[in-house]
């Protein structure tokens, strides 16, 4: 029989019956889009027991009324999450810190720079809202659709996939690419981030080498050198052992931005001999720049997940608010001081910007070097689990082997990106406006507006379109004009 065929009964299931939303797969740990169940819908419009004959053969009950929590009158995802080492508000904050805090903050000057003083303070505390309140309402999302759903936790495409599959008909068909999108811009997004660490790595490495050699090598040649080990780190394929590398980042990071104040705040010029506001054709590299900075979306769901008291979460001030206020307070910080010293000589990280005569200075950029060097692998890891997830199908008894040659061929696919396109800055602004304007702007307004769309509704004066609809465009016109700017800031550089 035809898969046409196969799919028809279910087909009328969902014009005949409400509209139906997936189970949780508790030992793949995702949503199964291949076995549905009547759920919230069923219980709202009463819909009695019955069954579908999937294309397998399966027979999966819809069920009317399941039961629910008998003490809180209706199904509470926080109760039913079963987690071997949940973490508490305050582990959950300094993970939030950690996961925001990267080598964005680095760059922030140089976004001051596309901006001013006064407009980039003012854009940058907008921004920081927005984001805050794009990562609040994907929550919330989440949160809803567990409850819905009955399932106690959800990831960041799983969300998406399940508000399809939740909110209108005519939407249902969309939900596995709605999932895919996401996954999609994720891999975008991290290996975007690696091929601007390698960059990164690559210029802090050659202003310490080119002043005790005198060689001036060709940038792309540190990046190259950089291959085997690069290599060599990102075999580790179990994430444990890992962990002492990223506290050894988070030490180096550290030391490195608190000597890099020190210079900063030595001898600060003037605020009147900065521009307050610059022209508008910069503001696009500013954008790009400031996202790729203070988006962290990515690190949201795993770590609400694993909270012990997720409500705790958005709270008010929650978890979310608090880690946020002093992700941009500081971002904002190293973003004007940063200018205020150096001006229109601000580089892609304001560590090339040091003295490349001082030990002290240079042990920053070397720090900071191994830091973000370590960094790759952390940031690699998700993406292969993403890849490697929809490809291990495909392979027998060589999924080991295959598994090593995916990972060598990934590393040198980012090092030739990160070879062809060398410029920091642009390459920052590029990846912030092209991945985080969708991950972290666009998708996260489509999720609630699907989400709540026919409960509780679009509100009086259609607010909540009104609402998402304005964050859609914003993240729209930041990933068009960013995109465009910052390619022809990449382009003008490789003219020059």
């Amino acid at each position: 029989m035809s898969r046409k065929q196969d799919t028809t009964p279910l087909q009328e299931a969902f014009k005949k019956q409400p509209q139906l939303i997936t189970t949780y797969d508790q030992k793949n740990g995702g949503v199964k889009t291949d076995i549905i169940m009547a759920n919230y819908k069923c219980e709202k419009n009463e819909v009695p027991v019955s069954t579908v004959t999937l294309a397998n053969g399966s027979t999966v009950p819809l069920v009317a009324n399941p039961p629910k929590d008998e003490e809180l009158g209706e199904y509470d995802p926080f109760q039913h999450r079963k987690l071997d080492h949940p973490t508490s508000d305050l582990d959950t904050l300094i993970h939030l810190l950690k996961g925001s805090l990267g080598s964005g903050i680095l760059a922030m000057p140089l976004a001051f720079a596309h901006a001013g003083l006064g407009f980039g303070l003012f854009a940058t505390l907008a921004v920081g809202a927005i984001c805050t309140f794009c990562i609040h309402i994907l929550v919330r999302s989440a949160h809803t659709l567990c409850r819905r759903s009955r399932i106690p936790s959800l990831g960041f495409a799983e969300v998406a996939e399940a508000a399809f599959l939740a909110g209108p008909e005519c939407l249902h068909q969309w939900s596995r690419f709605a999932k895919a999108m996401i996954n999609l811009f994720l891999v975008i997004d991290l290996l975007g981030c690696c091929c601007v660490y390698i960059v990164f790595v690559s210029e802090n490495l050659k202003q310490v080498v080119d002043f005790y050699t005198g060689s001036h090598m060709d940038l792309r040649l540190y990046m190259v050198a950089l291959l085997p080990f690069l290599i060599l780190l990102n075999l580790v394929r179990n994430l444990k052992y890992l962990a002492p590398f990223s506290m050894l980042a988070n030490i180096l990071v550290g030391c490195g931005i608190g000597i890099t104040f020190y210079y900063i705040f030595a001898d600060l010029p003037p605020v009147s001999s900065r521009n307050i506001v610059v022209s508008a054709h910069q503001w696009p590299m500013f954008f790009g720049t400031a996202i790729f900075a203070l988006e962290g979306i990515g690190v949201v769901m795993p770590l609400e997940n694993n909270m012990k008291t997720p409500d705790h979460f958005i709270g008010c001030p929650g978890v979310l608010n608090t880690g946020m206020f002093f992700v941009v307070l500081l971002y904002s910080s190293v973003g004007f001081f940063g200018y205020l010293k150096y001006g229109e000589e601000t580089r892609g990280s304001i560590s090339l910007n040091l003295p490349q005569d001082e030990i002290l200075a240079q042990s920053v950029k070397l720090m900071i070097a191994l830091a973000i060097f370590i960094t790759y692998s952390l940031q690699f890891y998700v993406p292969m689990e993403i890849i490697w997830k929809n490809l291990k199908q495909n392979f027998g008894a060589r999924k080991l082997r295959v598994e090593y040659a995916v990972r060598i061929a990934i590393i040198c696919g980012t090092v030739v990106i990160a070879v062809a396109i060398p410029n920091l800055g642009g390459f920052i602004s590029l990846v912030g406006a092209v991945c985080l304007s969708t991950l972290g702007l666009i998708f996260p307004a489509i999720v609630d507006l699907v989400t709540f769309y026919e409960e509780p509704g679009l509100g009086r004066f259609n607010w909540r379109l009104w609402r998402n609809g304005f964050l859609i465009v914003f993240g729209l016109i930041g990933f068009l004009t960013g995109s465009y700017v910052s390619i022809q800031e990449i382009m003008g550089s490789q003219d020059d």
